[in-house]
């Protein structure tokens, strides 16, 4: 956290939005810059850590905030993205499953995301709107992944981590990556998918004629076989309908029951969060001088000239 707030405040940000955590490992690092900027809390519940991420995201989109790092895994992100679907996020992996956050050092990560929170960065030059899984339930409120969206056969919640290849039925993945742990990676070693690519990758799974059946790393330390039936690219907006019993776990973590006979439809669209790219952020920096002392008063010749002309 203190690197990230050092990165931050090199960029220009003075003005800083910030969850409590039950550490205190936030406010802790903020106390360190008090000369140097503002840090306001926002509410917490302090009852879940989920329920906390998305009234936190939703406090932040609600305060204008230009940018926001997060430090977790998969689920971290999803909840956020519940909050705050469309945020400009730099995503730091910390987590268990780290699919859809990035390894990056805590200093640049906080100056990209500064650099763009104070617009001298535009996000669209340097950030691109991730895809995510529009879950609909029938008769109960919308949900969504970021990653994946799975249905397994079980009939509660339990453990929230997916365990146990041979329950899981179908699911619908926005990129699927061979290098990756998780249910992406089932998708990687058949038919790799991209972020940037405008499709999403349907599996049906379980064993049946004419499938196959893989070594997978379903999660962190567990590689398991996997029988796959059938697998098939999707375009975005194309639904893939479920139906229950079972339980539907999203970016590897099980979230909703599915009661016999209900039904869940999956969509995948390019409307999640805008992910910053810290070096593409950093390079267009170098390129048009942000960090150059030549003209303290405004900045050098080179970047006046090219912020003038839109880089």
């Amino acid at each position: 956290m203190r690197r990230a707030i050092v990165g931050a405040l090199a960029s220009g940000v003075r003005d800083f939005r910030y969850m409590p955590d039950t550490h205190g490992i936030t406010a802790a690092a903020a106390e360190e810059f008090g000369d140097e900027a503002t840090f306001v809390a926002v509410e917490a519940t302090h009852t879940a850590s989920t329920l906390d991420t998305i009234r936190a995201a939703e406090s932040l989109r609600a305060e204008g905030c230009g940018a926001v790092i997060t430090l977790g895994g998969d689920g971290t992100n999803r909840a956020f993205a519940l909050g705050w679907r469309d945020a400009p996020l730099v995503p730091v992996s910390t987590g268990t499953n780290n699919v859809f956050p990035t390894m990056v050092e805590a200093t640049v990560a906080g100056s990209a995301a500064g650099l763009v929170a104070s617009g001298r960065v535009p996000l669209e030059r340097v950030a691109r709107q991730v895809k995510a899984v529009h879950v609909e339930i029938e008769g109960e409120r919308d949900d969504i992944a970021l990653v994946d969206a799975v249905l397994a056969a079980d009939r509660f919640v339990g453990s929230r981590a997916i365990w146990g290849g041979q329950r899981l039925r179908e699911a619908v993945v926005t990129r699927a990556e061979p290098s990756a742990v998780g249910i992406t990676s089932i998708g990687g070693l058949l038919a790799p998918l991209t972020p940037d690519e405008d499709e999403a990758l349907h599996l049906t799974l379980g064993p049946g004629e004419g499938g196959v059946s893989l070594l997978a790393p379903i999660a962190p330390g567990l590689y398991e076989p996997i029988a796959v039936r059938s697998h098939a690219r999707l375009p975005l907006g194309e639904p893939v309908t479920v139906a229950g019993p079972g339980v539907l776990a999203f970016d590897g973590e099980r979230e909703r029951v599915l009661k016999p006979g209900q039904a869940a439809t999956l969509r995948v669209a390019r409307d999640g969060p805008w992910v910053i790219d810290v070096h593409a952020t950093l390079e267009y920096a170098a390129c048009v001088g942000l960090y150059r002392n030549d003209e303290a008063a405004g900045g050098s010749p080179e970047e006046q000239q090219l912020q003038q002309d839109g880089g």
